[in-house]
């Protein structure tokens, strides 16, 4: 396991993630030639809506070998809109590469992966790409990484040459200099005109790595020459694993510069499995017990299941992080999150879309499990004697709807069927029926992650769809705190139905829905309860006010009366219902929209149509000035309703003569103001009334 090396490849999309990682193939034998993005030959992007963009959309993963260290590499997307891709393998990887355009620097989507792995506590190495581009700036770039990202970057290579010139390098630890051949590279005399930047930067390392390693300490205030190259590299590893600072790297992907050195960083200084802190679990069955996860092959089981694939040959593939133990075809598992037993299938190494099969999976490792069928996303696989639940994923909420039909009635089952697939598959995309409007809806990131998905229809479940103008997926809440009284009595001859509560319903902002029972004297009995309870929740994923989602709602049931024989537990469910009814409409209900954190990098002179377009958008500036390294070009952060996002990259096109770039990604809820919600709602009805009228 010390020769086992889990790392994910992270950047800004077009930064050259997926080339980097066809380098990686082609250098470590998985691949005879190099899978180019821009021919749509990647290997990594196997999709076919990946190679037709070139852009990767789903995490591939793949398993190689380098200096005899096994390697499991997982690429991730970096377009905003499959965020979620990038957040489940970061709660798998061990460690991370984290690419960054030598001439874009730290753009926006480089922040939220670097922020996904602060909070993962994934230790990183950087690896400037694109080094031979017009405008290539190794140190600002460098620069950017420590004001943009506080990452404490430590250059490990001192670039020769410059933009097309960038010829090699200088190995800041061990002072020797390599200039680049073919696809390949030999050493030579260090350039003089290099030599002052290579000191000044051997003796930054030198005191970075003094200030991990006290044994270091000593040597470097006594004499720093006595320091060899051996106790440099450990003491960088420790910096890197421990997060103190990130080793700096470059290179040119696409040209095949510089790929061997990041691949013999990855070995040198990324985490094996055995370097990394032990993992906290709880007991499925008592929360408040600990349950500490190591990576040790002679313990019970203890594994992740992080993404999962439908293959056309294979069926439901489970990707799975073992953690601890070792997992075996035919052995029996429980799924802590369910509470259910499942037995083992068959076990497969990947390389992308192709398998191998293998005999067992050991800790530390990455594989795909067939067999497992309730598997969802973040679920805990564990032996049944020994039960554990490891900290699951977090899934962001959809903020885009689309209405979606198969053109033929008879492919309505077969569209149902897809689609349940789809969402299983990815947990950010949801799929209802609402049965009301007789429609399904699908939910998602954005308006490029619900395009994939209805291509993704019709190309793999041979469905073909009419498609809706994509919609806001709007929430509701409501403002002022309600005591409601509430009973519900009904007699049709024979046994009747009764039920009374009395509860209190308050807002509860940020905090989610959350039900209190504080009822004395067994005025309700203890079955019905749940009842109120799971009332209550249907009701607020059916909505109220406009059939949205109602969220941030805290219940406090006190009081209330049963009847021996009329009361069950379908009348407590439909007298919480109708009472939740009655108290939302009452306390102020509002909607929430979704609004979404925007960045825009534009030359100066589109400004300030840019901003003019973005007020008329509602939006709102947060911040706006030059960027870190770019001259004539501005950064703007502006928070703006997804409402009014719809189309924005053609006007953004138009403004800035395809010379400006945006971002966005969900930040946060906010309340519509009153004309605005009366607005919506109108529009709403309206649709409601047409969609009935048909």
């Amino acid at each position: 396991m010390k020769k086992l090396r889990n790392f994910g490849i992270a950047a800004h999309i077009d930064a050259g993630k997926t080339t980097t990682s066809e380098r990686i193939l082609f250098y470590t034998g998985v691949n005879r030639k190099i899978g180019e993005v821009h021919d749509g030959a990647a290997t990594m992007d196997y999709m076919a809506q990946e190679q037709e963009r070139g852009i990767t959309i789903q995490s591939a993963a793949i398993s190689a070998t380098w200096k005899g260290y096994d390697l499991n590499l997982i690429d991730t997307p970096g377009h905003v809109d499959f965020t979620m891709e990038v957040e489940r393998s970061m709660r798998v990887v061990d460690g991370l590469v984290s690419v960054f355009c030598a001439v874009g620097g730290v753009e926006p989507q480089s922040e939220t992966v670097w922020n996904q792995a602060v909070k993962y506590r994934v230790p990183r190495i950087a690896y400037v790409n694109k080094m031979d581009r017009s405008g290539a700036d190794f140190d600002e770039v460098v620069k950017a990484m420590d004001d943009m990202l506080d990452a404490h970057p430590v250059k490990m290579q001192v670039p020769c040459g410059s933009e097309d010139a960038f010829y090699g390098f200088i190995d800041v630890v061990d002072g020797k200099a390599y200039k680049f051949v073919d696809k390949e590279f030999e050493e030579m005399p260090r350039p003089a005109e290099y030599e002052d930047e290579y000191q000044a930067c051997h003796d930054t390392l030198l005191e970075k790595v003094a200030e991990v390693d006290e044994a270091l300490m000593e040597k470097y205030f006594s004499d720093p020459s006595t320091i060899t190259v051996e106790e440099i590299k450990r003491a960088v590893r420790k910096g890197c694993i421990d997060m103190a600072f990130t080793p700096v790297f470059c290179g040119s992907s696409y040209k095949n510069k510089g790929v061997h050195f990041m691949l013999d960083a990855i070995v040198d200084y990324l985490p094996s499995p055995l370097d990394l802190p032990v993992i906290k679990g709880t007991n499925p069955y008592d929360e408040n017990e600990t349950i500490e996860v190591v990576h040790d092959v002679n313990k019970p089981v203890a594994a992740l299941a992080f993404k999962l694939i439908n293959d056309q040959y294979l069926g439901q593939l489970v990707f799975t992080r073992v953690f601890q133990g070792v997992i075996k075809p035919g052995m029996q598992l429980l799924n802590a999150n369910r509470d259910k037993k499942e037995r083992v299938g068959r076990i497969f190494k990947m390389k992308a879309e192709k398998h191998i099969e293998i005999e067992e999976a050991v800790a530390g490792d990455i594989v795909a499990v067939i067999g497992v069928k309730e598997a969802k996303t973040g679920d805990t696989y564990c032996d049944e004697e020994h039960p554990v639940l490891l900290e699951s994923i977090t899934v962001p909420p959809p903020v885009i709807q689309l209405k979606v039909a198969p053109k033929e009635k008879k492919d309505q089952q077969k569209m149902g069927e897809a689609l349940h697939k789809l969402a299983s598959e990815d947990p950010s995309f949801t799929a209802k029926y609402d049965e009301e409007l007789n429609e399904t809806v699908i939910a998602g990131m954005g308006e490029l992650h619900l395009e994939i998905m209805v291509d993704r229809l019709k190309r793999e479940f041979k469905v073909e769809c009419e498609i809706g103008e994509p919609s806001v997926s709007y929430r509701e809440t409501f403002l002022e705190e309600q005591d409601i009284e509430y009973k519900y009595a009904k007699q049709s001859g024979g046994k009747g139905q009764f039920a009374h509560i009395k509860m209190i319903m308050s807002p509860n902002p940020a905090k989610g829905y959350e039900f209190e029972n504080t009822v004395k004297g067994g005025h309700i009995p203890g079955e019905f309860i749940p009842s109120v309870d799971k009332g209550i929740q249907k009701t607020l994923e059916k909505g109220v006010l406009a059939g949205f989602p109602v969220v941030d709602v805290k219940i406090n049931l006190y009081d209330g009366s049963f009847h021996p024989v009329d009361s069950s537990d379908f009348a407590f469910q439909t007298c919480a219902s109708m009472g939740f009814k009655e108290g939302f409409m009452k306390g102020h209900p509002v909607l929430l929209e979704p609004v979404m954190k925007v960045e825009i990098i534009t030359p100066d002179d589109y400004m300030g149509d840019i901003i003019g377009n973005l007020n008329k958008r509602r939006g709102r500036i947060e911040q706006q000035g030059p960027h870190t390294h770019r001259k004539g070009i501005t950064v703007i952060k502006a928070l703006c309703p997804l409402a009014g996002m719809f189309g924005y990259s053609n006007d953004l096109r138009t403004i800035s003569s395809g010379r400006a770039s945006y971002s966005m990604e969900f930040a946060q809820y906010e309340q519509l103001n009153a004309a605005t919600q009366e607005e919506v709602l109108k529009k709403l009805a309206a649709k409601k009334a047409a969609e009935a009228a048909k």
